[in-house]
Order: structure tokens, then C-alpha cells, then sequence
């Protein structure tokens, strides 16, 4: 009868202490039966080690961040191979123990700050575009694109927005008809720009805007600008930018906040 107490006694405590080992289910609280990821979460040069819940969302990680830096959810970028979806859980976009978390975000007030001399100049920009032909016609982007696509084109995907891939951007070409590709370095905050002779490594709060249109009969694809200075005269010019991944490059440069 002892034996089989013992027995008995230790089968429970398999029991009590299997659920934290293996981690919660998908609707896991705040309880000790969640699984647990290690997380480094990186803002503003500063490096934060946490544990966070592997079926927690996206929209209770930035509570978390808020809760380390100070910064509201509706002011944070957060960035895993691309922005992370609040509806998604970690597990769902296949973070793994040890991963980097890259945030980018500002105050309300260094936002407003940015923001405000630019709206007040927009209705005069919008007035001027409304009486230029489209983009493409104009004599300087017409020369570039008259030279058709480059022969090693990203494929195109109309009517999809997709996340940024893994990859480079590449297949494109600048104002000057040679070839250019877009890195997207999120954990440096960095945007590179390269060609045959070099590659440019810009911060991505130095980018001003980010402008687009689609291409005249190749809608699938767009030409794109990167404002790097006070005027339009500063934009660097991308062509043949597949249309999938026109909203993630301004989310990922931009923020949400600061162009819808």
C-alpha cells in the first residue's frame, strides 16, 4: 500500500509539472503554464533581454515594450524579418529563442514636432502636382523607363501587399539607368542603397517621404522616391519597384503613424 502511495504520489507531481515544461496552448494567460521565449528587444540603441509568452500577440509585446521605453503602442514599429502583425503570435511568425526585436519609435511630441511644418506645406505641394502630367511622362523619368524592364525584374504580384522578403530588393534601376537594390537593415535602423559603385547606408529617420505611382501600362509595378533632403530636388528615384512591396517599404521607413 506505501508502494503504491508513493507511486501514486509521484505520477502527480509528473502531472503538476508537465504543463510548464511544455508550455500554455494559444490562449494561454498570465499563469505559469505559458511557454516562454528569450527576446532581445533593441530601441534607440538600447538593448532590453526579456521573456515574453511564444503565444502572446503581436498588440501584447508592444504593451511590454511600452512598459520597458516609455513608448505608446500607437507611436512603435516593431520589426521581425518585417513589421510585426498585432494580431499574429510570436509563434505564428516563427520567432525563436534568442531573437532580436528592433523598435523604432518617437514621442508624440518629437512627432508632432517632425510632422507639423509638413502638413502645413502639403496643400501647396498637392496644388503643384495637380498641375504636372503623371510621373512617368516627364521627360526625366521617361528616359529611364524607355529602357523597359532590367532583364533580372523581381516578379510582380498585382493587387497583393506582402511583407518584405529576407532578401534584398533587386532588378531595379536608378535616375541614371544603372542597376540598384534596396537593403532593409532593421536591427541598425538603415536603409542601403547600392550600386556597381558603392552602396549609401541611410538612417532611416533621415528619410523624409516616400512617394510612389505606378507605372503607365506595367501597373503591377511602381516608381519610388526616397526623400533624403528639404526639397523634391533631394529624391532618389527607384524604378520598377514590384507593387506587393510598396507598403512595406513606407511602413518599414515611415512608421504607420506618420503617413496615413
Amino acid at each position: 500500500m506505501q508502494a503504491e502511495a508513493a507511486r501514486d504520489g509521484a505520477e502527480d507531481e509528473e502531472a503538476q509539472a508537465e504543463p510548464v515544461s511544455n508550455g500554455g496552448g494559444p490562449g494561454a494567460g498570465a499563469g505559469p503554464e505559458q511557454e516562454l521565449v528569450e527576446l532581445r528587444i533593441i530601441w534607440n540603441k538600447t538593448k532590453y533581454d526579456v521573456r515574453f509568452p511564444l503565444d502572446g500577440s503581436g498588440a501584447a509585446l508592444k504593451q511590454q515594450i511600452q512598459a520597458l521605453t516609455g513608448l505608446p503602442p500607437a507611436m512603435q514599429k516593431v520589426m521581425f524579418k518585417g513589421l510585426v502583425p498585432e494580431d499574429k503570435t510570436l509563434r505564428e511568425i516563427k520567432v525563436t529563442n534568442g531573437a532580436k526585436i528592433m523598435v523604432v519609435g518617437s514621442t508624440i511630441n518629437d512627432v508632432l514636432a517632425v510632422n507639423t511644418p509638413k502638413e502645413a506645406a502639403q496643400p501647396e505641394v498637392k496644388a503643384e502636382e495637380s498641375k504636372k502630367e503623371p510621373l512617368c511622362r516627364q521627360k526625366q523619368h521617361r528616359k529611364v523607363l524607355d529602357k523597359g524592364k532590367p532583364d533580372d525584374v523581381m516578379p510582380s504580384v498585382k493587387g497583393v501587399q506582402e511583407r518584405l522578403p529576407t532578401v534584398p530588393l533587386s532588378g531595379m534601376y536608378n535616375k541614371s539607368g544603372g542597376k540598384v537594390r534596396l537593403t532593409f537593415k532593421l536591427e541598425q535602423d538603415q536603409l542601403w542603397i547600392g550600386t556597381k559603385e558603392r552602396t549609401e547606408k541611410l538612417p532611416m529617420g533621415s528619410i523624409k517621404n516616400v512617394v510612389s505611382e505606378p507605372i503607365e501600362g506595367h501597373e503591377d509595378y511602381h516608381m519610388m522616391a526616397f526623400q533624403l533632403g528639404p526639397t523634391e530636388a533631394s529624391y532618389y528615384w527607384v524604378y520598377w519597384v514590384p507593387t506587393q512591396y510598396v507598403d512595406a517599404i513606407k511602413d518599414t521607413v515611415l512608421g504607420k503613424w506618420q503617413y496615413f
